[in-house]
């Protein structure tokens, strides 16, 4: 059992990194990544744990990078990162700021409604770089507006709700080349996000390549059983290898995410990591990356 897509605190997850590599070492996975949203804060820590484990668990270092997409959401992600290089630096710095400017107006709408908080005061709440919504739901618990999580995104935080605030993204070249850049590999994540009909879903899947897209994840809670056999059928169609994850974020967070497993609760099998990804990653070996230094 492995897990090529999952979160921590160093973005919108509940563990801290070290947490987060520990709870995957005691689930006995082989393979586990950190893919946080829009930053490499948490690989260090992650990477060192797993390497001084006793356990033989395969470390994946990985980002997963939000992009400008017209509709729906698309996330890029970086897997099997080698060493935090200067360009993904640049766009892990311009995801910052754009993320900071978002909460900075989420925050602004919270007061309009009578919401007595500054962002000064939800950032000393939470220790993470990468504060999203995830936080202000946490913080719209603590204040008893919501009774949880959920409820803060169905009736605040979700698109299309009051304190929702749409976010720019990165350009997919710019993405691609900083991935790159750090000897990682470009995976398109859970694609049903692009909000793309199945009619232009070839289509759109084969344009993504031809900027330098070389894996899809075909297998995300997000999708169907059938949706994942067709992802992946039309993935080695366009020549692209597939990769399977949870998008875990912690215990109780999600009841479709439990590390380990992803489409229909299915565990995800080792293939996607020894016959998919690992062959284009040549000779990898965490360890040896700046990661663990």
């Amino acid at each position: 059992m492995i897990d090529l897509h999952s979160h921590s605190s160093a973005s919108d997850g509940m563990f801290s990194p070290k947490e987060s590599a520990e709870y995957a070492i005691s689930k006995k996975l082989k393979v586990w990544a950190l893919t946080d949203h829009d930053t490499t804060d948490g690989l260090s820590e992650a990477a060192k744990v797993c390497a001084e484990s006793d356990s033989e668990i395969i470390f994946v270092p990985g980002i997963e990078i939000n992009i400008r997409w017209p509709s729906g959401e698309f996330h890029l992600l970086g897997m099997g990162l080698r060493r935090n290089s200067k360009e993904l630096q640049d766009v892990v710095e311009m995801a910052t700021e754009n993320r900071r400017n978002r909460n900075q107006e989420i925050v602004e709408r919270m007061q309009k409604d009578g919401i007595e908080v500054t962002y000064e005061q939800i950032e000393e709440m939470f220790s993470e770089s990468q504060i999203g919504r995830p936080h202000f739901a946490s913080f719209l618990m603590k204040i008893g507006k919501v009774k949880h999580r959920q409820d803060a995104f169905d009736r605040f935080l979700g698109k299309g709700r009051p304190y929702y605030v749409s976010h720019d993204g990165e350009d997919l070249d710019v993405a691609v080349e900083a991935i790159r850049s750090a000897g990682g590999i470009p995976v398109l994540a859970h694609p049903l996000s692009l909000y793309v009909s199945w009619g232009k879903m070839d289509e759109t899947i084969e344009k993504i390549k031809s900027h330098g897209v070389e894996g899809l994840e075909a297998w995300h809670p997000a999708a169907r059983i059938n949706e994942g056999f067709k992802l992946e059928e039309l993935a080695h169609k366009l020549g692209m290898f597939v990769t399977a994850g949870s998008d875990f974020h912690g215990k109780g967070v999600r009841a479709d995410r439990h590390l380990g497993k992803t489409s229909g609760d299915r565990k995800i099998d080792d293939r996607f990591w020894f016959e998919e990804l690992a062959p284009h990653l040549g000779d990898f070996d965490f360890r040896e990356t700046e990661w663990c230094k």
